[in-house]
């Protein structure tokens, strides 16, 4: 017989944006799964940027979506709503969420969940689902990547970076990649990349020129943005294409358009978080067939940084933010 669920939940949340601090614990009632929806008892939650610049502010939840930070999370199945097979009760599954994740019980859409293999630690899986769907659609699916072909990324030991070299080199990319210091240069190096540039000593543009014996990148995932843009652009081989998933040097760029038009560069640029259940389906549809084999199998695993437990958010968003970190930082709520 299966075992009640309780009526409320721990959960944290913020009154009012700020720093990490503002991050405290509240007990709020737990979700009721609705048609399409299972309720996950949370073991993991990942930590992502997004969650950041939703606690200082400036992204707030879509309409519909649960308020408390947290994109991802890995877990039990412990009831489900209208039009969800019963059997999926008692699965232990990883989904991608547009919130709610940094609680005891969080929902997801079914068709956002993805089997936790043998083999796979909860922890580990909780730090999949936000970077994967992300790298996934905008290296492959909106930057046509394909093998043979050379990758720039940016911040190479972020849980992006990371996800980007190691799925790169998966599917036959070079990978370029910059970061602050020596020693994450090391660490991106160990991670994959075929080339790390300390930005902070030397000029990317002129480091990856001399790389690529001028022919340039053809493809850059960007995360910067402002200043970045024309300097992304002057790394891009003729048809190269540039995606702009964040916007973390500034939202506005000034661009050369003649020198855009003579390469016959593509700019484009996504958010994952807004976009539609059905899109989101198929995107967790395209990765359970390309990608979660090899996960499965164990080719795949997220670069690690560390756990924190639920009540240490702030501290959790604190590392975050001095970007000391390695990697994934992931929050323990009932471990597992």
């Amino acid at each position: 017989m299966a075992t009640p669920l309780p009526e409320t939940m721990i959960a944290m949340g913020f009154d009012a944006p700020g720093g990490p601090e503002v991050l405290r614990p509240e007990t709020v009632p737990v979700p009721v799964p609705g048609p399409d929806q299972v309720l996950i008892r949370v073991a993991y939650a990942g930590v992502n940027r997004p969650d950041v610049i939703q606690r200082q502010g400036h992204y707030p939840p879509p309409p519909g979506a649960s308020p408390l930070p947290g994109l991802e999370l890995a877990g039990t199945i412990v009831a489900v709503g209208e039009g969800v097979e019963p059997e999926m009760l008692g699965r232990k599954v990883c989904a991608l969420v547009p919130g709610g994740g940094y609680a005891e019980y969080c929902l997801a859409h079914q068709s956002h969940c993805l089997p936790v293999p043998t083999g796979l630690p909860l922890a580990q899986a909780a730090a999949l689902p936000e970077t994967l769907f992300t790298v996934w659609h905008n290296v492959f699916e909106r930057g046509w990547a394909s093998q043979g072909e050379t990758l720039l990324v940016h911040g190479g030991t972020s849980g992006i970076g990371s996800m980007a070299i190691m799925l790169g080199k998966l599917f036959g990319l070079s990978v370029i990649t910059t970061c602050g210091s020596d020693d994450k240069c090391e660490a991106a190096r160990t991670i994959g990349a075929d080339l790390a540039i300390n930005y902070r000593e030397k000029d990317f543009v002129e480091e990856v020129q001399a790389f690529t014996a001028g022919k340039g990148v053809n493809l850059v995932l960007d995360m910067v943005a402002g200043s970045y843009v024309p300097r992304n652009l002057r790394c891009l081989a003729e048809d190269g294409r540039h995606v702009t998933i964040a916007v973390l040097g500034g939202a506005k760029a000034e661009i050369n358009m003649a020198a855009l038009m003579v390469r016959r560069a593509t700019l484009t640029g996504s958010t994952l978080r807004p976009r539609s259940d059905t899109f989101k389906a198929l995107l967790a549809k395209e990765i359970a067939e390309n990608v979660w084999p090899l996960v499965a199998e164990g080719a795949l695993r997220p670069v690690m940084d560390k756990v924190f437990p639920l009540s240490e958010a702030g501290p959790a968003h604190a590392r975050m933010e001095a970007g000391e970190h390695v990697g994934k930082i992931v929050l323990e709520v009932s471990g597992g």
